[in-house]
């Protein structure tokens, strides 16, 4: 960076002449360091996944939680800052909160995601701050029909029926712009979920490294057992032996 540039790299509240807030392309950066996490929309609900990449035999896999439940009807799945992530996965689920104890109602898939990146983004605004290191995948389904979430360190929200955070990004959605439809049934979306994470992945996929979670139209947010994810995987192994 040249000597010039130096005064807008360390204020997060000034924009460099071209328009950019250094600070925040950095958090961006954290954020494709972190681990290879997936949301896909099938038929009838959406699918998280998320690699823990576990880089240790002596760390238990129990620790380490990518995918969240936020309320009945919604999950998260995030990348980037463990701490920063779990701040903002708090924060998600004391406003879906609010909004059962004040309303009555649970929490649109939209308005959460809103509240979440409204959030964020007051953290790129202020001095004394920095942005948070970590982006979301918030997953739900509620009456207005099945949603995936991505919001950035910028606060940036976007919706999609298939997107990928973290390391690897480029090669799981080019995999998703050729072999997605959004008619895909559960099993389908997994075994294409799986086929992305194996894609980027530095180890075989397993129970241990794998977090699994979906949403079905009129159901709730579940978080897959270990045993449940190995069913999917040793289906998965089975049709890359049959192709």
């Amino acid at each position: 960076m040249q000597p010039a540039q130096m005064a807008y790299d360390r204020a997060i509240t000034v924009f460099s002449p071209d328009g950019r807030l250094f600070q925040v392309e950095y958090a961006r950066a954290a954020v494709k360091r972190g681990t290879t996490t997936i949301g896909l929309k099938f038929e009838d609900g959406v699918l998280l996944i998320a690699d823990k990449r576990i880089k240790s035999k002596l760390v238990d896999p129990g620790s380490m939680e990518k995918i969240f439940l936020v309320d009945e009807h919604i999950g998260c799945a995030t990348s980037g800052l463990v701490g920063d992530a779990r701040v903002l996965v708090d924060y998600a689920r004391l406003v879906a909160q609010i909004e059962r104890v004040t309303y009555g109602n649970s929490i649109t898939v939209e308005q959460l995601a809103k509240k979440v990146s409204d959030y964020k983004q007051q953290y790129t605004q202020y001095g004394g701050v920095r942005p948070f290191g970590a982006s979301l995948l918030i997953a739900g389904v509620d009456d207005n029909g099945v949603h995936l979430f991505e919001t950035d360190p910028s606060g940036t929200l976007m919706g999609y029926r298939a997107d990928c955070i973290g390391s690897g990004r480029e090669t799981v959605m080019e995999l998703f712009e050729k072999e997605y439809s959004e008619k895909m049934s559960f099993e389908e979306a997994i075994m294409l979920g799986l086929k992305a994470v194996e894609a980027v992945s530095e180890e075989k996929i397993s129970k241990l490294t794998l977090e699994i979670g979906y949403v079905k139209k009129e159901g709730k947010f579940v978080k897959m057992s270990d045993e449940e994810v190995t069913k999917y995987i040793e289906m998965y192994e089975s049709t890359k032996s049959e192709a």
